[in-house]
């Protein structure tokens, strides 16, 4: 069944649309898997240029039945061709027949929109013949169609075809491949035994044996190479272990024997593998060993003790009051205070503590400027501007406030953490012996300042692609690394890896206990999608009540190959296994409060590669992020919907010559010619955060001084805040429960869809006891083609009652919800709503995109109300709060603010995700949001 033409796996609703528009037939039809119940499938029918979609379920014998209209029995079937094939028929609850199968694309197929669904092409008019299927007439068995695996009773011609295909494939590469002889063997099993593997495989029966004798003639000359290689480290190993080290079984038999053996063959790999990670340490244990023994002192072996935590240093700044008065602020963060100095005649000092610092307020005007707005004793707060010689110092003048009032402040958990992400292709090579540039975030771009670069990050995600070390080895690397520079033993959260892509996840030792529920996951996009050389890693986590995910991915390298790129995010996004799993069913986007996603994400420059070095030697890095493949595929919205990505003011990390950083190396000389790989900045940190949360970037930029990869490392350092379980201050039961509500007045939704489905909807929420549901719409309308508009009323949509009704816990609550079609139960998309702009007695409204998939789906707006009940409308500012933006309108405007933060609006008439309202935006979805027909 799952070679079947018309059966699609796993593509979206989104795209079997698209495929059905193309074949244009009433009967048309695909089936794909279902996204709402495990083993289930999804039949999507076309009539009437309407696409119908009908849930197709297993029942607890395994029996296949489709969800029809209620009057109509259900007919079971053992397999999905026998569904299919009886389905054929008229007046059996589907609108229509099936008639016309659109069919999955080649392999090869490289036709269509790429990026999307792989190439897939469909039965239609102006196809051509070998890529049209007809269904089998009365009597005939559907259980053959389309498979692309030629079993007993297939024609002659389809079985010799499949190893003829792969041949010329083969043939395609060996003109790039050194292996020139390697190719020879599988050239042989390509032609002469591939089928005798297929015919054993259409038995049942799942072993290649002719595969396996092939791969290991073809390796026959390995044995040779890991013979030598073992006997010098068994030598070597015997030296500082008296001892046999360990040896396989295999081994005592005859390593040196010429057995064209595959298992012989890995188990010398794992011995050469096992002595190699473990020599250096069997060597270091025997030299310790040897001082302990002798009573030897070697100066390099001397054991330091421990470094204690460091205290931060007292920092100085020289700022400006008014137009000409030089004044010192002088930071103690350990002590808790700022004091003032004025220069001068007559100097004068003032100290003052942290707890009367009220407020700290940046200009976006004049990025260098600060206000400190003060408490003073039986007056009114007492406010000062400062100017700081540069923007940065102003940023560093901020952290150390925000530093200091973390400290000091008596909460038991933290609700502002900091969060260090970089990412590096090493490119093969070991890393340099100090990292310190990259895990400082010193270098090129917007980078820390030198009073803030040593103050240790909360939580350290460190992304790697091409990383030749060892997995413990580098973690080990990495923890040492940081307490050199940090003076802190971080712990590790978690290590996922694939192949030579790597993620380590490290925190505070005092945030272990707040790290709950970690998830790991990988996904490949290599060749066919089962080679790891290109993928993703991704982890997940609570801190406390606030929920991560992190992504590293390697994405399909060349400049020609964007919509590959595309096609293997829209696949990560698709395939990664993380988060809570009752949200499943959501973009993966939507599932966490804060999302970061990073990587070899190998977009390049779409320009002349001399043009593209004058304009980085000028600096003129505008100019060329305008032709960024990343940045015009986000654009589009074919990648990245709604991510946020801080200001590029670096230059292009991507191809130096490895040794210096002075010089792009361009050209790669290949068997097939001369490759170009422009200067690029492959290497990119994303991230994308649930609305009203606060989340600041403080820096983004790359190393100059690590040499030993040809790509540069990336860093981004980001200001996060974070809840944690609330404690409501009356105790349950000590009263009249009192119960808070969401009340909705209406919704409306426009979907990209072709679909004339019922929907419903449903809400998801950590503070809701369970999922709740609407009714069905109460209107309905697909006036513009393309598009379904549906209405909701009050009456047709649930009251909620969170499980706590405190204005400070609502505040920080967020809904997911996701629109569901009433006959198939599958999504048409989601989006996530923030309480806290709602909490008031008058409704609120709110707009924003639907999104499934990683594509944007349709957009919601509607009307709605939280209630907080008396007496639980207490709340306080948080940490991150008490530092604002404000707009000096006296003064004329600067340069545009590296990180503009607009001030907290408790009621926004329009999202700033969305567009505005202008006369070049032709999505007629929004036409109806803004009332034009």
């Amino acid at each position: 069944m799952a070679a079947a033409g018309w059966y699609h796996r796993d593509i979206s609703q989104v795209v079997a649309e698209e495929l059905l528009a193309k074949a244009g037939r009433d009967g048309s039809f695909l089936v794909r898997d279902s996204e709402s119940v495990k083993g289930a499938y999804a039949l999507c029918l076309l009539f009437q240029r309407h696409v119908y979609t009908y849930r197709i379920l297993p029942d607890d014998e395994g029996l296949l039945s489709v969800q029809t209209i209620q009057g109509i029995q259900a007919k079971c079937f053992h397999t999905l061709p026998d569904l299919i094939g009886a389905y054929q028929h008229p007046n059996n609850g589907l609108v229509t027949p099936l008639l016309h199968p659109v069919l999955r694309a080649r392999p090869d197929d490289d036709s269509g929109e790429p990026g999307r669904g792989r190439g897939l092409c469909q039965a239609g008019s102006g196809e051509s013949p070998a890529e049209l299927v007809a269904l089998p007439a009365d009597g005939e068995d559907a259980r053959g169609w389309g498979h692309s695996v030629p079993c007993p009773g297939a024609l002659p011609s389809s079985r010799t075809h499949i190893p003829q295909q792969l041949h010329q494939r083969l043939q395609e590469q060996v003109h790039s491949s050194p292996a020139s002889d390697f190719m020879g063997f599988m050239a042989e099993y390509l032609m002469h035994h591939l089928q005798l593997d297929l015919e054993v495989l259409c038995h049942g029966h799942p072993q290649l044996r002719h595969l396996s004798t092939a791969l290991a003639t073809a390796c026959r000359a390995l044995h040779g190479e890991i013979d030598f290689t073992l006997a010098g480290l068994e030598t070597l190993a015997k030296v500082f272990d008296p001892p046999v080290s360990p040896r396989s079984p295999a081994r005592e038999q005859g390593f040196l024997s010429s057995d064209p053996d595959l298992e012989l063959l890995l188990n010398k790999i794992s011995t050469v593998n096992h002595l190699l990670s473990s020599l250096e340490k069997k060597v270091l244990k025997s030299l310790q060993e040897t001082v302990t023994r002798h009573n030897l002192a070697l100066p390099s072996m001397a054991m330091a003790p421990p470094p204690a935590t460091r205290p931060l240093a007292v920092q100085n700044f020289e700022v400006k009051v008014g137009k000409s008065q030089r004044t010192a602020l002088t930071v103690d963060v350990e002590s808790g205070t700022v004091t003032v100095t004025k220069r001068g005649s007559g100097s004068s000092e003032e100290v003052i503590p942290q707890d009367k610092i009220l407020q700290l307020i940046k200009y976006q005007s004049v990025q260098s400027k600060v206000r400190l707005v003060c408490a003073r004793e039986n007056q009114k707060s007492l406010s000062r501007d400062f100017i700081f010689p540069s923007a940065r110092k102003r940023e560093a003048f901020c952290q150390l406030l925000q530093l200091m009032k973390i400290q000091h402040s008596k909460l038991d958990e933290p609700e502002l953490i900091s969060v260090y992400v970089g990412t590096w292709n090493m490119g093969s090579t070991p890393p340099p012996r100090s990292l310190a540039s990259w895990l400082t975030s010193r270098g090129l771009g917007h980078t820390q300042d030198e009073t803030t670069a040593c103050i240790p990050h909360d939580i350290y995600v460190i992304g790697t692609q091409e990383n030749s070390l060892g997995d413990r080895e580098w973690v080990e690397f990495l923890c040492a690394s940081l307490k050199t520079l940090m003076a802190i033993d971080y712990r590790v959260v978690a290590l996922q890896c694939l192949w030579s892509i790597k993620m380590v996840v490290l925190v505070k030792p005092e945030h272990q206990r707040r790290i709950s529920h970690v998830h790991t996951s990988s996904v490949k996009t290599g060749i066919a999608n089962t080679l790891g050389n290109k993928g993703a890693v991704g982890v997940s986590f609570l801190f406390n009540g606030t929920s991560f995910g992190f992504v590293n991915c390697h994405l399909a390298s060349g400049s020609e190959k964007t919509h590959r790129r595309n096609q293997n995010y829209s696949d990560i996004l698709h395939s990664l296994a993380l988060g809570d799993k009752r949200l499943g069913g959501f973009d993966l986007t939507l599932r966490f409060t804060h999302l970061f996603w990073f990587g070899d994400l190998n977009y390049r420059l779409d320009m002349d590669v001399q043009d593209i070095l004058t304009h980085i030697v000028k600096k003129e890095f505008q100019t060329l992020l305008a032709v960024d493949q990343l940045t015009l595929e986000r654009e589009k919205n074919k990648v990245f919907l709604r991510f946020s990505e801080g200001d590029i003011s670096f230059p292009p990390t991507y191809r130096y010559e490895r040794g210096t950083r002075d010089t792009y190396v361009w050209q790669k000389s290949k068997p097939t010619g001369m490759r170009i790989n422009v200067p690029s900045w492959c290497d990119r940190i994303l991230w994308k955060s649930h609305p009203e949360t606060h989340v600041v970037c403080n820096s983004y930029g790359c190393t100059d001084d690590i040499v030993t990869s040809d790509h540069s490392p990336v860093f981004a350092t980001f200001e996060v805040g974070v809840t944690s379980q609330f404690v409501p201050k009356e105790a349950p039961g000590s009263g009249p429960e009192a119960l808070a509500c969401i009340e909705w007045e209406s919704i409306e939704v426009i979907l990209k869809t072709t679909s004339r489905s019922k929907c419903y909807i449903e809400f998801h929420s950590y503070c809701l006891e369970e999922v709740q549901r609407s009714g069905e719409n109460t209107s309905q309308n697909w006036d513009i083609p393309g598009f379904l508009k549906l209405g909701w009323s009050s009456k047709h949509l649930p009251v909620l009652n969170p499980i706590l009704p405190d204005l400070e816990y609502l505040g920080d609550q967020h809904l997911l919800l996701s629109i569901k079609g009433v006959e198939s139960c599958e999504s048409y998309g989601e989006c996530c709503l923030a309480l806290r702009s709602a909490i008031g007695t008058t409704a609120q409204q709110f707009e924003t995109f639907l999104f499934h998939r990683g594509e944007e789906t349709g957009s919601v707006r509607g009307w709605m109300r939280v209630r907080v009940p008396r007496g639980r409308c207490g709340t306080r500012e948080r940490l991150y709060e008490w530092i604002s933006f404000e707009e000096e309108d006296a003064e004329p405007a600067a340069e545009p603010p590296m990180r503009p933060k607009p001030p907290p609006q408790h009621l926004r008439s329009r999202p700033r995700s969305l567009p505005e309202p202008a006369t070049g935006y032709t999505n007629p979805a929004y036409f109806i949001f803004e009332g034009v027909p």
